[in-house]
């Protein structure tokens, strides 16, 4: 009755309507209470026409005979068609046309495999673009490129595959490609997604031996943010160190990364210490990605106040926000359940003409799913593909969430099947999201399943997936489980470290 009572009383209210929806008027005694929690948005449906223009040739005079003039002095050709005894050597036509055929279609089926290729990489679906790219290096016209290789080493490394990544590059190389500042940046990138800093930095050192492979500021900047996010900040200042050994200048990506660290240790003393630093120096000043990293630190805290009071600091540093800036805000009122103010905030947006993206639908659509409010989170949803968003990974797991919440298991298996039939990426955050339904639904054997499935589509567990579980069979007193749980875990550190020695 509780959720059914917040869910009443916390409302989005849409509209299709092309005038804005006036906030609660603060003299309209009648709606004064219940507008109070309503959030009222208004969507602004824009269609787009396009004409086609065709243009008619003819064909006349695509296949009108031009007529030779000759210039005095001049002969015209002979055929060799009329020499007698002549005999032709040309191949007939019927023999080009068949060549032609089949190197067209052999050009169409490496364009078919290269747009497979692409559009795996597109979909996040590593393990299906990993096999699309082995079948392709085994056909004869298989050229190496390199941009191929940085797309599989960026992909790799998202997916939670150094392994594969460092395998991959060492493939790379044997085919005679040159490694660049880039590919190894990409490599080490992949290593630090995956929290492995010793690897990381055993790459760095690597490409310090190497002329052509410099580290540069954005290989450090990269290192900087594994650092940070381990909180292992004693390492911040010996990078930096060495980037002024090595005449590299930080940059305001540079700086913001430390900035955001400092703000998620809560150690704000050192944050402003950075920002008064970026304040004075000429070559990395603060800019909206500043005020964003910051404004974050304060919303994930919750800490409302202190958000509102840096943005207005950063607009007083002529520094204006941009549409993240503002999800960051509807993000962090809505998670707070302050409708008003987020409200405000979209409908500001419309005002200055900032369109709302998926983030910011996602942002809605989380507060209700918070609430288990399936109602207002499914006509969000509607409203979102209205403007012609699609949903991503993000969404389904707000939804899944969402309808666990609200005790609609049905949905939740609903909206897996959907997530799969859009070929929605199933990372370790969408798995996790189901596992959590399974266990709130009292189901541990689906959950098993679902963990098992996890394993077989080469997705990670991570800390959360094994916390998760973990705590479910505690609650049903299975310590056999949480203890074969406990040692899968083991055995699934223990195998990553013996990677990372042999690549070391």
């Amino acid at each position: 009755m509780g959720m059914a009572s917040a869910s009443a009383s916390a409302s989005l209210s849409f509209s299709s309507s092309l005038l804005p929806s006036p906030l609660p008027h603060p003299h309209d005694t009648k709606t004064k209470k219940h507008r109070a929690q309503v959030p009222n948005f208004n969507l602004i449906h824009c269609s787009v026409t396009s004409t086609n223009k065709h243009t008619s040739f003819s064909s006349e005079s695509a296949v009108a005979a031009k007529k030779r003039l000759w210039k005095e002095g001049e002969y015209p050709g002979v055929s060799e068609t009329l020499i007698p005894g002549y005999r032709s050597k040309r191949t007939p036509i019927k023999n080009v046309k068949k060549k032609l055929e089949r190197k067209a279609k052999a050009k169409a089926w490496v364009n078919t495999v290269a747009e497979t290729f692409s559009d795996h990489v597109l979909k996040k679906q590593w393990f299906q673009a990993l096999q699309v790219f082995e079948m392709l290096k085994e056909q004869p016209f298989y050229q190496p490129k390199e941009g191929t290789y940085m797309k599989l080493l960026v992909l790799l490394g998202k997916s939670g595959q150094p392994e594969l990544a460092r395998k991959v590059f060492n493939e790379m190389v044997e085919e005679g490609i040159e490694p660049t500042p880039e590919l190894y940046t990409a490599l080490l990138a992949a290593y630090c997604r995956n929290s492995l800093i010793d690897e990381a930095f055993a790459t760095l050192n690597q490409m310090k031996t190497l002329p052509n492979c410099q580290p540069d500021v954005y290989t450090y900047s990269t290192l900087i943010k594994a650092c940070v996010d381990a909180m292992r900040f004693e390492l911040i200042e010996t990078l930096y160190q060495d980037m002024d050994e090595r005449s590299v200048t930080p940059n305001t990506v540079t700086q913001n990364i430390v900035l955001g660290g400092y703000g998620k240790a809560g150690m704000f003393d050192q944050m402003e210490r950075v920002l008064s630093g970026m304040l004075e120096t000429a070559t990395c000043k603060p800019d909206v990605w500043t005020m964003n990293t910051i404004l974050s630190v304060f919303a994930n805290k919750g800490q409302v106040d202190m958000m509102e009071r840096w943005y207005e600091k950063f607009r007083n540093f002529g520094i204006d926000p941009e549409t993240r800036t503002f999800n960051i805000l509807i993000g962090a009122y809505g998670k707070k359940r302050m409708y008003d103010k987020m409200s405000s905030v979209m409908e500001y947006m419309r005002k200055l003409q900032f369109p709302w993206t998926s983030s910011t639908y996602n942002n809605v659509i989380e507060v209700f799913s918070d609430m288990g409010d399936a109602k207002h989170m499914e006509y969000t949803l509607e409203q979102m593909r209205a403007e012609g968003m699609k949903a991503d990974t993000k969404t389904f797991c707000c939804l899944i969430n969402g309808y666990a919440n609200a005790g609609l298991f049905h949905k939740v298996i609903s909206s897996v099947r959907l997530a799969s039939k859009l070929q929605i990426a199933e990372n370790v955050s969408f798995y996790n999201a189901v596992i959590s339904a399974c266990i709130k639904a009292d189901d541990l054997m689906e959950m098993e399943r679902v963990y098992k499935r996890m394993k077989e589509k080469h997705c990670r567990p991570d800390s959360e997936t094994f916390s998760i579980m973990t705590e479910a069979y505690a609650k049903e007193g299975m310590n056999d489980k949480v203890y074969a749980l406990e040692q899968e875990k083991l055995q699934m550190l223990s195998e990553a470290s013996g990677h990372r020695q042999q690549n070391i």
